[in-house]
């Protein structure tokens, strides 16, 4: 029997390598193989005849060589052609119709009738109860496509194998059904599990897009959050711009002052230089002022810092600049906060308040940087004349 077996692996071996078609990624090999120690392993807790035990593990290794010719009807193919290689090799007629009913009980709408049947058919689904299931399903699940039988989506194939594993399937021999049942069960458990988690994971998604269609489409809540978000940035960084503006010219001045310093004044003590002094000082006070105005166009501004309950029940103050709120105690300042986000109106008018009170401070940090700006341009014209001028005077040959 042994060598008539190995005979039987590497004829099924080379049938599936030279002739089986590559989409056969279930209904293959491998899952021939581990149809067969299936086989070998319940076979092995019953007292079954030797020619019986024999047929069993032949149709194990034969039951799904038709996929080779006629995947539609291969039982009945794989039968004809086990029967074709069972008669070269001398197998008795009575030996190769075991084998046929084994092959022919592998049907899933066949009912067994007896032992042989019940194990090989248990040895077939012997998948169901294995650590390599979800392997193995998804195996057939991408067969079936590429075969173009079906294409199931992840959440049909999920209930395919829930309601095949809890309705559409049992072990008939009573070894399988006490040692194989355990595992099948938690097969199960963990489809259901992996089943709770996709509907609730697809309940999040529905109640997210219900959401973001909500307050995209039938609120005006997200336009106007967007509106005081941009409105507020612009005038954040146009109050950035305004301060590195200032700081330009300050630090400019500065270094116009310390050469001025450094380099011009010394020079006026010699009584040749004398028509140095008026553009000098015209030029250093052009810089001075310069300054003053850089200072002034950053000065900061803050108010008094504290309120009393009735300016917010009164909706008088903005709580949303610190300068109204940086000299309160934290417990009045955080039931401020709360009577504030509880009125929206009160919300918004905050904000607006934010705004238009930012606004005026922009303007006049403009309209001192352009005063200047102004000044700083007079300045040089003014000095540059200043010198001109004087030199002229003072050395009329030139």
């Amino acid at each position: 029997m042994a060598a008539l077996l190995d005979n039987v692996e590497k004829y099924v071996f080379d049938l599936f390598k030279d002739e089986l078609p590559a989409h056969f990624t279930y209904h293959n090999f491998l899952h021939t193989q581990r149809v067969v120690k299936s086989t070998n392993e319940i076979i092995e807790h019953y007292k079954i005849d030797v020619k019986d035990k024999e047929a069993l593990l032949l149709a194990a290794w034969l039951h799904d060589i038709g996929y080779t010719r006629d995947p539609d009807n291969h039982e009945e193919e794989s039968i004809r052609i086990a029967k074709e290689f069972l008669t070269d090799h001398g197998i008795s007629e009575d030996q190769i119709e075991k084998v046929e009913a084994c092959i022919r009980a592998t049907k899933m709408s066949h009912t067994p009738t007896n032992l042989m049947e019940e194990i090989i058919r248990d040895a077939d689904s012997s998948h169901f109860a294995k650590e390599y299931f979800l392997e193995t399903s998804e195996l057939l699940r991408e067969e079936l496509a590429q075969r173009g039988i079906k294409e199931y989506t992840t959440k049909e194939w999920l209930e395919e194998n829930v309601n095949i594993l809890t309705n559409g399937h049992k072990y008939y021999t009573e070894y399988a059904f006490k040692n194989w049942n355990k595992n099948k069960d938690q097969n199960i458990l963990n489809l259901l599990e992996k089943r709770k988690k996709k509907k609730k994971k697809e309940r999040k998604e529905e109640l997210k897009a219900k959401l973001k269609a909500k307050y995209k489409d039938d609120s005006p809540e997200r336009a106007i959050q967007t509106l005081y978000r941009v409105t507020l940035r612009n005038h954040i960084k146009l109050s950035d711009i305004a301060d590195t503006k200032a700081n330009i010219l300050l630090s400019v001045n500065a270094i116009i002052i310390s050469l001025a310093l450094s380099n011009l004044l010394p020079k006026l003590d010699n009584p040749s230089n004398t028509y140095l002094l008026i553009p000098t000082f015209i030029f250093i006070f052009f810089s001075i002022v310069a300054m003053v105005l850089s200072v002034l166009a950053t000065r900061p501004n803050v108010t008094r810092g504290d309120f009393t309950r009735e300016d917010v029940e009164k909706k008088r103050v903005n709580l949303l600049f610190f300068g109204n709120f940086h000299r309160m105690n934290y417990e009045d300042y955080e039931w401020a906060m709360g009577q504030v986000i509880q009125d929206k109106t009160y919300l918004y008018n905050s904000l607006t308040k934010d705004l238009y009170f930012l606004g005026k401070v922009l303007d006049t940090k403009y309209r001192i940087l352009r005063l200047t700006y102004t000044i700083f341009i007079l300045g040089i014209i003014v000095s540059v004349l200043a010198f001109a001028l004087s030199f002229k005077v003072y050395h009329p040959e030139g």
